[in-house]
């Protein structure tokens, strides 16, 4: 045998390798998304443990602070699917 059939066919496996893995890791991940990513099966709820935030009178471009508990009360995955919206209302 010459030098180039030994190295082409020592070269072969690790490609083939690569192949099988990632066909492995492909279908891993089809199976993953198909059956929703959810290891619970059932519905998420979320709760938050404070619905308002009164500051009182505060005076323009004083920075505020506050800290709020989200908690999943469901038997589900709580997943976010965007950025959560948190909406700032001005007093009278």
């Amino acid at each position: 045998m010459s030098k180039r059939r030994k190295q082409k066919q020592k070269k072969l496996p690790v490609p083939l390798i690569g192949l099988v893995i990632g066909g492995i890791l492909l279908i891993a991940a089809a199976i993953f998304l198909f059956s929703g990513g959810s290891f619970g099966g059932g519905k998420p709820a979320l709760a938050v443990d404070q619905r308002v935030i009164d500051y009182g009178e505060v005076k323009y471009n004083t920075p505020k602070t506050f800290a709020i508990t989200v908690t999943n009360t469901g038997d589900g995955v709580l997943r976010f699917a965007e950025q959560p919206y948190i909406e700032t209302l001005e007093g009278c």
